[in-house]
């Protein structure tokens, strides 16, 4: 897979492609592109997505951060995972948006190579969103490009959707949120230095640097799996402000157990995967307290993580 940030860096030829956000790359997201991809492959084209950063509605309409479910890198591995050969992340700016949807699908047509454009069934692009499906097939139909529509994954007999998944994760429903995505949600990130707290209570973490503009699950203590140099160790995690100590900035720090494992892991890069939620975050009245309730956390994460796939 190749992840290029310009129409100019396209590779000649002929591209089967898609346009949008893919925010999560989640379930309904992969059967696109794995069609996408498939179809272009046996007709001998290339496979390839046009995707956007920041996020279209980060720009227009000044959505809070952090909004995020992968980071354009992450994004780009995973559409490449679905068999995609080409991904294309273009800065999204108030000039592109402003862009017809003629003189986007003429770009895409000119610069690189569409010849058939793959679609959910509400997908619209351009200026206000006026190219949708039917517009955008009868621009095929006098272009010279077909445009394929397939239809929504639902869960439930709800669609999936990029907005239905953070809104779990605003709950700590990290298991909805798998469902949705076809994976454990997960936050990457290098281990940095704290205060060593843990190390004072007998209860070793490590402290992860995650990206600012990713959405975080809901404050409170999880299961997970931590994936380090090949590895998958199981650990019990913290997302939160820590309340039961002095924390007057308000830094939200991710911080987690790793259980059985002895190591030091200073500025490696490690991947959490968020299995299932615990407990929220709360305030002890003593340190001595808060120990015993991470010790029960501890044991609830191993019963967890003993029947987790």
């Amino acid at each position: 897979m190749e992840h290029i940030r310009t129409l100019e860096e396209f590779p000649r030829g002929r591209t089967f492609l898609t346009v949008g956000t893919f925010d999560g790359v989640h379930r309904g997201h992969q059967v696109l592109l794995t069609a996408l991809a498939q179809a272009a492959h046996q007709s001998g084209a290339q496979s390839a997505v046009v995707t956007f950063f920041p996020h279209p509605a980060v720009v227009l309409r000044g959505l809070p951060q952090p909004y995020y479910l992968t980071s354009p890198e992450e994004r780009a591995r995973l559409m490449g995972a679905c068999g995609i050969d080409v991904v294309l992340t273009l800065p999204f700016t108030r000039e592109l948006a402003a862009l017809s949807a003629r003189e986007f699908v003429e770009m895409l047509r000119e610069k690189a190579g569409m010849e058939s454009l793959w679609v959910g069934y509400d997908f619209a692009l351009g200026h206000n969103r006026e190219g949708n499906v039917t517009v955008l097939q009868r621009l095929g139909e006098e272009l010279g490009f077909s445009v394929h529509v397939l239809p929504p994954v639902a869960l439930d007999d709800t669609p999936v959707s990029s907005s239905l998944i953070r809104s779990a994760l605003e709950k700590g429903d990290v298991v909805t949120a798998a469902r949705m995505l076809g994976r454990p949600y997960a936050i990457e990130g290098a281990v940095v230095h704290g205060d060593a707290r843990g190390r004072t209570l007998n209860i070793p973490t490590i402290n992860v640097a995650f990206w600012a503009e990713q959405r975080l699950p809901a404050f409170g203590v999880y299961a997970c799996r931590v994936e380090v140099e090949g590895r998958a160790l199981d650990a019990v995690a913290n997302i939160g402000v820590r309340p039961t100590f002095e924390n007057p900035t308000g830094e939200v720090r991710l911080e987690a157990h790793l259980l059985d494992f002895f190591g030091n892991l200073y500025g490696k890069t490690v991947r959490l995967q968020f299995l299932a939620f615990l407990r929220p975050e709360r305030r002890f009245e003593s340190v001595e307290a808060l120990v015993a309730q991470i010790q029960q956390d501890i044991q609830h994460a191993r019963e967890v993580l003993t029947h987790a796939a």
